[in-house]
């Protein structure tokens, strides 16, 4: 069996699990981890464990499987990595929110919504992977998606109106991808009282389970 590492880049921590693992371990990330620095952190942390390949959650667009740009809370350095040299083993790497999604999935056509500082959001059609930016579209008033349902949109509207944009704008969302049901995941997600029809909550722990799957036979676009 592939022995997988998985690494959950975070704006607060970087967390690490490894098949034969049970529970992940965290370090402090914040603006002072860079991307070397990752690699040189990760490398000291998991000097002992056995693995074979790395699977790596990014926050931030991922584009043939390299970092598009580097994070807004991270430090800088991540773009030009030569990651696969680094840990000397293949390395897969794919935005955060679709790991995550990856490790929600159970067949059919899912769509992953992230409510959190922002809104992160992924399509999975038949263990294909698509990684979506549908954040900063256009809803309303001038005012994007994100700006309804991310921290913003929270801090803004309060709790209750919250809510209701969340149950609007998912039943939006699910019908123009034509998804079969939606998964509702980000540290927001748990201010839902109600959830929205054919919607259902994540796990943050489904990273980790994203992260093994990728290895699979699943297709990222």
């Amino acid at each position: 069996m592939n022995k997988i590492l998985v690494i959950d880049v975070g704006g607060t921590n970087l967390k690490l699990l490894a098949t034969g693992h049970t529970e992940p371990l965290k370090i402090p990330s914040g603006h002072a981890m860079t991307g070397p620095r990752m690699i040189e952190t990760v490398l000291e942390a998991t000097k002992d464990w056995q693995y074979e390949t790395v699977s790596i959650g990014y926050p931030g667009p991922v584009v043939d499987g390299k970092p598009l740009r580097d994070p807004w809370n991270l430090g800088p350095g991540w773009v030009d990595l030569d990651l696969e040299k680094a840990f000397k083993k293949p390395v897969k790497v794919i935005n955060d929110a679709a790991m995550q999604a990856l490790g929600s999935y159970e067949g059919g056509r899912m769509l992953f919504l992230g409510l959190g500082t922002g809104l992160g959001s992924t399509l999975i059609l038949d263990h294909t992977i698509a990684p979506m930016e549908l954040a900063h579209l256009p809803y309303k008033k001038k005012r994007t998606f994100e700006d309804y349902v991310g921290q913003r949109g929270l801090d803004r509207l309060g709790k209750k109106k919250w809510r209701k944009a969340v149950d609007e704008v998912v039943g939006i969302l699910k019908a123009a991808v034509v998804a079969d049901y939606v998964v509702l995941g980000g540290g927001n997600s748990r201010n839902l009282d109600t959830l929205p029809k054919d919607a259902r909550l994540g796990s943050n722990d489904n990273a980790f389970k994203g992260g093994f799957r990728l290895w699979e036979k699943h297709k990222v676009v």
